[in-house]
């Protein structure tokens, strides 16, 4: 009894360390730029500059089965699936838009990169583009995310813009900034495009 203790013990530790090390690894991930132009109670509304992206399209239609497949390609690209074998660092978030006949799903490149230097896809359903400046409403929430989730907040996030008067469109958006191993400390987002002309 005493040696399952032990054992039970040296597994939680190690587990704890693990845990730890990945949500210190977070920090130093490289984050896709941003301005906060102004924060509300409960959403805040920011600007994305243009980004370099590498992007699946599918016709699924849930988080779970979109992120399932198309993280695996994305990031096979990533990890030297690509015309030069090179590797390139996973950044954060991973983009999924989910559409009701088109979903997409992306990868956002280091700042280092962009449409000259990035290596060719191996891959011809990896597409790489350059994503259009927008201001955007975001809504944050924590732990695990999932359809009904994204959902709930999506819901939440309509009625907040509709309450301000806010103008918006496109796919309501959403950004995980998370490994799937990682279980504390989680960052999901709900996003959507507002009218530009209302800021600039």
């Amino acid at each position: 009894m005493k040696i399952l203790l032990i054992i039970l013990g040296v597994i939680l530790v190690l587990f704890i360390a693990f845990q730890i090390y990945i949500t210190m690894s977070i920090f130093k991930t490289e984050t896709q730029p941003y301005q906060v132009i102004r924060e509300e109670k409960e959403f805040e509304i920011r600007y994305y500059p243009a980004a370099t992206m590498a992007m699946i399209t599918s016709s699924l239609k849930s988080y779970s089965d979109l992120g399932s497949s198309g993280f695996g390609k994305l990031a096979k690209y990533i990890f030297g699936g690509n015309s030069e074998n090179k590797q390139i660092a996973m950044t954060a978030p991973v983009h999924m838009d989910i559409g009701d006949s088109v979903s997409t799903m992306s990868f956002v490149m280091p700042a280092q990169y962009n449409m000259e230097n990035l290596p060719k896809p191996n891959n011809a359903e990896v597409v790489l583009k350059t994503s259009e400046p927008e201001y955007v409403a975001v809504i944050q929430f924590g732990g695990f995310s999932s359809t009904d989730k994204i959902e709930k907040h999506r819901v939440i996030l309509e009625k907040a813009l509709q309450a301000k008067g806010l103008s918006y469109h496109g796919n309501f958006r959403f950004l995980g900034y998370n490994p799937p191993f990682q279980l504390f400390g989680r960052r999901n987002e709900v996003i959507v495009a507002l009218d530009a002309s209302e800021f600039e």
